[in-house]
């Protein structure tokens, strides 16, 4: 056991040796390494910081949520089709919450974009979400302040609102937005609640974060001409068991208030957030191909080129090779000195990669979520060994098998 701890050692401080005496050429084999460690963690955070966002975004707004809509969220089909269907007014909300007995909560909504003020800040192009009282029981939002506007407020298309997170930060940098007056598209709000971070950038101006949240009245009262026209109904479930069998009540009722004939297909649309995940795996399939694809590319490269460095280094070395044989090196002693070489070039091109990646993810992460995970660092590790040893293998035992006798003679 002491023989082999102590062949172990010299070979690893040989190795050391090797290394700090041509000291460019391993920074230049190491390049290969560094590259490929650095995609691979960086992909891994980004999708996991994707994936996590996501799943934020989706839970702020309720997985258990459908949406009554004139358009397909998804689908880019025929869409003369859905811009000739009748839009979803008013009546139709009145008719289908009155026959609806499934649902835990339905609202209706309408959105604008106007510019938001306060003082001298200013948001241009904010979503305006115009909804009941009952919005909020279809969504999961929680409060860093305030409360959402009430049915009597609502009711009364009262002045008031609700901005999300990154709306109060912009216009009220020191957190005090609670009972202030804000300007919505020149019309004055008073504020009496403020969301907690809740969304996520793949919503985009879906995002909570990014919205004003105000009565439907109110939308209907101030800005009537510049809203989207149709409305959405939401409809959330009693439970997420029930959401199949809440889709198909909808859908019937739907019908029913539209006035279509059993032979007829929907003028409207019943969304959920299913096909928003099938999109965004889409997503996340696509960069991990691409991920991957560059990652075996630079790997491969960079494993040749330490294939071909330690064959180098394996000549330049062969009479201290015949050296060390003659006076009784074994063949393990020898294949493992120039494996621990090889590894050791991989393992540091590796670690610098993986500083390289958590440092450039902070930095991605100002415009996409991303997510450092220690299973991608330990993969990291692995596969830089992994290929160093592979790398090293050949070169290593060429080392290994050279007659001591000839190697004396190699010039």
């Amino acid at each position: 056991m002491y023989t082999i701890l102590f062949e172990i050692r010299e070979s690893l401080l040989i190795a050391l040796r090797a290394i700090r005496a041509n000291k460019m050429r391993s920074i230049l084999t190491m390049l290969g390494i560094f590259i490929g460690v650095t995609v691979v963690v960086l992909m891994s955070t980004a999708i996991k910081g994707i994936d996590n966002s996501f799943q934020t975004g989706m839970s702020a707004l309720g997985s258990d949520v459908l949406y009554i809509d004139k358009w397909s969220w998804f689908s880019h089909e025929e869409w003369w089709k859905y811009r000739n269907r009748r839009r979803i007014d008013m009546n139709d909300y009145y008719a289908f919450k009155e026959q609806a007995k499934l649902p835990l909560a339905t609202a209706p909504v309408i959105n604008s974009r106007q510019t938001v003020k306060f003082g001298d800040n200013r948001i241009e192009n904010v979503f305006l979400n115009g909804s009941s009282a009952d919005y909020v029981q279809t969504t999961n939002f929680t409060f860093s302040m305030g409360r959402f506007y009430s049915e009597i407020e609502s009711n009364a298309a009262r002045n008031v609102a609700v901005i999300g997170s990154d709306v109060s930060n912009t216009l009220f940098p020191r957190g005090d937005a609670l009972d202030k007056e804000i300007k919505i598209g020149g019309v004055n709000f008073k504020v009496v609640g403020v969301l907690d971070e809740q969304g996520s950038w793949i919503l985009g101006s879906f995002n909570p974060d990014k919205q004003v949240f105000i009565p439907i009245g109110t939308i209907f009262k101030n800005f009537q001409n510049q809203s989207f026209g149709t409305i959405t109904i939401n409809v959330r479930a009693a439970n997420p068991m029930v959401l199949e069998e809440t889709k198909i009540e909808a859908e019937g009722i739907m019908r029913k208030i539209r006035g279509l004939a059993y032979n007829e297909e929907n003028d409207f649309s019943i969304n959920q957030q299913e096909g928003l995940a099938a999109q965004i795996d889409q997503t996340v399939s696509v960069i991990q191909f691409v991920g991957f694809f560059i990652t075996g590319l630079s790997l491969f490269v960079g494993a040749v080129g330490i294939m071909n460095i330690m064959f180098v280094s394996v000549k330049e070395r062969t009479k201290e090779i015949g050296i060390r044989k003659a006076i009784g090196a074994k063949r393990r002693t020898i294949l493992g000195q120039f494996l621990f070489e090889s590894s050791f070039i991989c393992l540091v091109g590796g670690l610098v990669g993986l500083l390289a990646a958590v440092l450039l993810s902070k930095m991605v992460n100002q415009f996409l979520p991303t997510s450092v995970q220690w299973d991608a660092v330990v993969i990291a590790i692995l596969v830089s060994v992994i290929t160093g040893l592979v790398a090293g293998l050949a070169p290593a035992y060429t080392a290994a098998k050279l007659d001591p006798v000839e190697a004396l003679r190699y010039e």
